[in-house]
């Protein structure tokens, strides 16, 4: 007798004007991963159900059309570090724990697990900004094919999640990733290049970019030319 699980979404269309699908699942690696190759993603608050969501529209950036501004380029000059997947765990729970956040409660502890499980499969990736050894900032998400889903960033010092939003987007740029799914529309993240795109352009997008097999694994930093 098998223990294969199957894991079924409706159709992405079928979402409330809200964006939400659907409620239930678990947050197995598989089920996750299954969302995220058709668009849903999940989001809720402790002591509810799983909630799997499909927003239209959505937000993505795509890699090389990344707003640098005057001030941020002024603050990459500082003396910060780089590196990506050498602090996951403290990336996620800085995510979770960030005073500047209003939605802080869906990062739930068993969240945290399913990501890290995900990380540790090489599915789930974090970017990390450092200085002087310190984690000032960083984000984390999960890529398949040619496509980077953003979770969550956060910040110690000014700029440091900018940063890390900056370092995603040139990393996906040297390696030819498609977009970057930031999911739901902020002013924050469109300032920075991020743009609104239907749900079924987006849809589409998807398809094109899991036709490439996935990067999985740990990452390094890819050589790359006018980081700043």
């Amino acid at each position: 007798m098998s223990n294969h699980v199957e894991y079924l979404f409706p159709n992405p269309e079928m979402s409330d004007d809200q964006g939400l699908l659907c409620m239930g699942g678990d947050l197995s690696p598989q089920c996750i991963l299954q969302a995220y190759s058709h668009g849903i993603f999940p989001w809720y608050e402790p002591g509810t159900p799983i909630l799997w969501w499909s927003p239209n529209p959505r937000l993505i950036l795509i890699p090389n059309e990344f707003n640098l501004s005057r001030s941020l380029k002024k603050s990459l000059k500082k003396p910060f570090k780089f590196s990506i997947d050498t602090a996951f765990l403290q990336v996620i729970t800085a995510c979770a724990t960030s005073s500047d956040r209003t939605d802080k409660t869906w990062i739930t502890n068993e969240m945290i697990e399913a990501y890290v499980h995900l990380h540790t499969m090489g599915y789930a990736h974090s970017f990390e900004i450092w200085f002087e050894n310190v984690l000032v900032g960083g984000l984390y998400g999960l890529s398949l094919g040619h496509a980077f889903f953003g979770e969550s960033m956060f910040h110690k010092m000014t700029d440091a999640s900018k940063m890390a939003f900056y370092f995603l987007s040139k990393t996906m740029e040297a390696w030819h990733f498609d977009f970057i799914d930031c999911q739901l529309p902020t002013n924050h993240l469109q300032s920075l290049g991020a743009k609104i795109i239907k749900r079924k352009e987006f849809l589409q997008m998807l398809h094109q970019s899991l036709k490439f097999p996935s990067k999985i694994g740990s990452w390094k930093i890819p050589e790359m030319e006018n980081f700043n």
